[in-house]
């Protein structure tokens, strides 16, 4: 596609170029295997020397379709996806890594990504160092050290770190590593860490790409020599995206552009309430000119995201308790990135997996409020919190 068209645009119009019979969206192809009379031509597809379809494990006309809208999105050469999230994010870890290999990261990822660090890369005899996450000096002393693979996450959930990719890419490379970027919460529409000089990118499209909180998946893109890599690897584990996950995560897709500007707008807005409120201490949102990675996220970001989190006062997990059950515009749930606003604890939501002194390494208080702002009017979901906080 061409590289001036729009997000707005390739976000309805990538991968959809040729229709399936005739159709004007894309179909869902349930078949688990397509069959070939053609002995020559079966064993051409099965083993990559022509385009085609052989088992739903490896390949999928609907998920195929979702691949490539991604891949445009992030304008990557190549393009794999997975039944989750965390199929996903797993999947360059296992794929590209080798028992005696060393993995930087930064201790504010996602739980389940501390999961992989903290419980398995250690039974691989992978050596997975945390830094702290806005401390860029030591992750590049962690790097200097030695490093096969660099995994960040920006804006980082639930906090919302910024992390510095075009910096850390550089000093990566220089190390030979392979650096991964989780860009869930940013989205395509605000941030392309591809062209900021990372190799991979990888979102847990159950988010902000499918939008509508009804379909799990994961998609990474980035150079088609890793992503064959990563595809083999997802293939064998066997975790595929569903071609009926597949069709919803597209059609949500298409209105991309259209929820994260709205999501951005009204995040700020919301942000900019919390700070003023005298209930509320701190704000983590990229967006405010208070926020430490505020200057940097200006540079690498279009927009600032739909994510932001806060503390009350009253700094406990008690205190949430207390207060989200007055919020009439949230839905209470361990997920983000919908059209409707969905407020969580990390406690209950980004970070179950961790015990609560293990949230406290990683700098996450047990108070700490992620909101994940939807696309209700803005006036109202503002009302709500004020209503919410006065219940305080």
């Amino acid at each position: 596609m061409n590289s001036k068209i729009g997000q707005g645009t390739r976000a309805v119009w990538a991968g959809e170029e040729g229709y399936l019979l005739g159709a004007t969206q894309v179909p869902v192809v349930l078949s688990a295997a397509f069959g070939y009379r053609d002995m020559d031509e079966w064993l051409n597809v099965a083993t990559g020397k022509a385009e085609g379809h052989i088992y739903t494990r490896n390949s999928n006309p609907t998920i195929a379709v979702f691949e490539e809208k991604a891949r445009l999105l992030e304008d990557a050469e190549a393009a794999t996806s997975a039944a989750s999230g965390m199929g996903i994010i797993s999947s360059p870890l296992f794929a590209l890594l080798a028992s005696g290999d060393r993995v930087v990261s930064v201790k504010d990822t996602y739980g389940g990504t501390s999961a992989i660090f903290n419980e398995y890369m250690p039974k691989y005899r992978i050596d997975a160092v945390q830094c702290d996450t806005a401390d860029h000096d030591q992750i590049e002393a962690e790097i200097a050290k030695g490093c096969n693979l660099l995994y960040l996450e920006t804006p980082t959930n639930p906090t919302t770190t910024i992390i510095d990719i075009a910096r850390l890419s550089k000093v990566a490379h220089a190390q030979g590593a392979v650096v991964v970027v989780d860009n869930t919460a940013a989205t395509p529409i605000n941030q392309n860490p591809l062209q900021l000089g990372a190799d991979v990118v990888v979102h847990s499209a159950t988010k902000f790409l499918g939008g509508h909180a009804d379909a799990l998946g994961g998609v990474a893109c980035g150079p088609k020599h890793l992503i064959d890599q990563i595809h083999h690897y997802r293939e064998i584990h066997g975790a595929v995206l569903d071609p009926m996950s597949a069709y919803l995560l597209l059609r949500g897709m298409k209105t991309l552009d259209l929820r994260v500007k709205r999501q951005n707008e009204s995040a700020l807005r919301i942000a900019q309430f919390l700070e003023s409120h005298p209930a509320v201490e701190p704000v983590f949102y990229p967006g405010l000119e208070s926020h430490a990675g505020h200057a940097i996220a200006r540079q690498q970001m279009k927009g600032f995201g739909g994510i932001l989190s806060f503390l009350l006062k009253e700094n406990s997990l008690d205190a949430v308790g207390r207060f989200i059950p007055h919020l009439r515009f949230a839905h209470a749930a361990g997920n983000l990135g919908a059209v409707e606003t969905i407020v969580a604890p990390p406690a209950t939501s980004s970070h179950v997996e961790c015990t609560p002194e293990e949230r406290a390494w990683l700098g996450i208080p047990e108070g700490l409020i992620r909101y994940s702002t939807g696309i209700e009017d803005v006036e109202d979901l503002i009302d709500d919190l004020a209503s919410a906080l006065k219940g305080l």
